[in-house]
């Protein structure tokens, strides 16, 4: 087949084509990244990229929608089945943008809004002074006990009697352990406050009934769907309450969106029917696997990890003691094919871009084929880096080794 971008824009299809070879010679371990299927990357890929359909299904600004309707309502269709909501909107570009548009449609500006501590696990969008959310809203936060590292529902408690905040976010960018969604909305309704989950790391956990549900528990549910739900770039907002759900569409068009991004919402649908099939769930059981071997290997190494392990598909390693910044360990990993981000540990004393912590997740691995033996060869290729920082011999050697294993489970 004639490679078109290869005859129109050589630079660009050289840089993707050196991403491609980066990924076939390397291992991702960044928690919030995924491979899709080629039937995801065909979808997202399509003549969709070309339609502008500002609007809904049947209510459309613009003329020749019958197929893109049909399409959103096949996305809308299958969000609610997976789950388990009465309502869907598929169109937010972001979870970033999913999780605004909640805020637009349930909040006033300077309402109180009580989430995650960002330096414990919580997200930018979760009121990080530097973004929109904190900017306009007033956030107070709840973090996670000393020693335990898990969430302290006494503080959160404690919190929500006090301050009555308008909104409850449950949910994490960096947290290792399920949430117990059923304690969060045992507070939200003794404070009389709406509770949102923020599933966009474990949504494809939550799909295949390995995370505990929001529902019945949350008023809203936000995600993204390219994380664990192993989907197109996008977000996904999920509700059971007709009214919430009817104020988030116009919170999305016409507040925050015009034209949705139809091929995304294409691959978003792909997606989805394929978090129905019995090998989504066999993949998302792996994940979990995969993340409780690294964990193992770590500790029975001397590691210290935040909360000692993982319930998830994700691990936080804490540097403390070996007096590493997540930076500089980032760093070195990279230098060996090793693909990880930095991360902020409960009560650090680092600084934001320094960090205490690494976060390590298995959602790419897995998706490639790494199983069990696999990611004991990959926490070993991690400790090697780490435990000997700047020997750029055992570097090298490492490297080897990572491009050896990652060319033995290919990318499509």
């Amino acid at each position: 087949m004639i490679n078109f971008l290869k005859k129109t824009d050589l630079k660009i299809n050289n840089l993707i084509r050196q991403e491609f070879e980066r990924h076939n010679e390397g291992l991702n371990l960044i928690a919030s990244d995924n491979y899709t299927s080629l039937a995801v990357r065909s979808a997202v890929g399509s003549i969709l990229s070309a339609r502008y359909a500002e609007g809904y299904p049947e209510k459309r600004y613009y003329s020749g929608q019958q197929f893109i309707d049909q399409i959103e309502k096949i996305a809308i269709a299958r969000a609610k089945k997976v789950f388990s909501a009465n309502f869907a909107n598929v169109q937010p570009h972001s979870g970033s943008q999913a999780n605004q548009a909640v805020y637009f449609a349930l909040l006033k500006p300077g309402d109180t809004v009580l989430s995650m501590k960002i330096d414990q696990g919580g997200h930018l969008s979760h009121g990080s002074p530097v973004n929109f959310s904190g900017s306009l809203y007033n956030f107070i936060f709840y973090g996670v006990d000393k020693k335990t590292e898990q969430i302290d529902f006494n503080e959160v408690r404690k919190i929500a009697k006090s301050k009555k905040p308008k909104l409850i976010i449950a949910g994490a960018s960096s947290y290792s352990r399920q949430i117990d969604f059923s304690k969060f909305g045992k507070i939200a309704k003794e404070t009389g406050s709406y509770l949102m989950a923020d599933i966009a790391h474990i949504a494809g956990l939550v799909a295949a009934d390995l995370h505990p549900h929001p529902f019945p528990y949350c008023d809203v549910v936000t995600m993204t769907t390219h994380k664990t739900l192993r989907g197109s770039r996008g977000g996904l907002i999920l509700s059971k309450d007709k009214e919430i759900a009817e104020k988030i569409d116009k919170a999305i068009f016409p507040g925050l969106q015009g034209g949705p991004l139809q091929n995304e919402i294409a691959g978003k649908a792909v997606a989805l029917k394929e978090a129905q099939q019995k090998k989504f769930v066999d993949y998302q059981k792996q994940v979990i696997k995969n993340a409780k071997v690294l964990a193992d290997v770590f500790v029975e190494n001397g590691f210290d990890l935040v909360s000692g392990g993982t319930d998830n598909h994700l691990i936080l390693i804490n540097l403390t003691k070996l007096g590493l910044s997540g930076k500089k360990v980032q760093e070195a990993l990279e230098l060996a094919n090793l693909y990880v981000n930095r991360n902020m540990i409960p009560y650090d004393t680092r600084s934001k871009w320094e960090t205490s912590g690494v976060r390590i997740g298995t959602p790419c691995v897995t998706t490639k084929g790494l199983k069990e033996k696999e990611m004991k060869q990959v926490a070993s290729f991690v400790i090697r880096i780490i435990k000997n920082i700047n020997n750029k011999e055992i570097r090298r050697k490492v490297k080897e080794e990572v491009i050896k294993l990652s060319k033995k489970f290919p990318i499509l």
